[in-house]
């Protein structure tokens, strides 16, 4: 509901700003210590990056309610922004997009962690629950470049990381070779969440970029 998510936004916000804030019995501030706000806002970033791996996984909606937020932060703390993508482009480097290469001198199991797959004790995660973990990293990123905080105060300013984002993730996407298995994925739940956010945005370039995904793209 709004009033949750402005209750959950104000407290981060307030965070953020240095202000005392209430949280598991305690009064914390991120002036407690000279690199407290570094420290909060790359754990935050890595949180809302965490959320897209967890949540949006088994709550494909959860998308938007979680993008709502972080957007709105991201507007009043860039930085938060910056490490968003960071952690993001980390664990799914398909948000990029981006296909690691193997490079010589590169164990197996560490190239298997550049591809976004996480390797516990040598044993690499099923194709299933990796795809499934893509996915909610990708619905995640696709909410976030068309959604905006509604109750703050820089409406007229553009989107700290909008659509045009997404119009360039879609033409890099196509430009690249597929990959089994995760291109679809990503691709399709990219389009699902914001390919109407895209078509109003970019009409007539929208509709023959779907035409050359159809004829072109698919085949291969």
């Amino acid at each position: 509901a709004g009033s949750q998510l402005r209750e959950i936004f104000d407290k981060i916000n307030n965070l953020l700003s240095g202000k005392p804030v209430q949280t598991g019995g305690r009064t914390i501030s991120v002036t407690q210590h000279p690199q407290g706000l570094d420290f909060v806002y790359y754990k935050l970033a890595e949180k809302f990056v965490n959320q897209g791996e967890e949540e949006v996984t088994s709550h494909r909606d959860a998308a938007f309610t979680i993008a709502v937020v972080a957007s709105g932060i991201w507007e009043m703390h860039p930085r938060v922004g910056d490490l968003f993508l960071a952690h993001l482009h980390k664990k799914c480097p398909y948000a990029v997009p981006f296909y690691p290469a193997l490079k010589k001198g590169t164990s197996m199991e560490e190239y298997q962690r550049m591809l976004g797959y996480q390797v516990i004790d040598s044993k690499v995660e099923e194709q299933d629950r990796f795809l499934k973990r893509m996915s909610g990293l990708i619905r995640l990123y696709a909410a976030l470049i068309q959604v905006r905080w509604p109750y703050g105060n820089k409406q007229g300013a553009p989107h700290p990381h909008g659509l045009r984002y997404g119009w360039r993730w879609l033409a890099q996407m196509l430009n690249m070779e597929p990959l089994a298995d995760v291109t679809a994925t990503v691709l399709y739940d990219f389009l699902e969440v914001c390919g109407n956010a895209l078509m109003k945005q970019y009409q007539g370039q929208f509709w023959k970029m779907m035409v050359l995904i159809r004829e072109q793209y698919m085949p291969r």
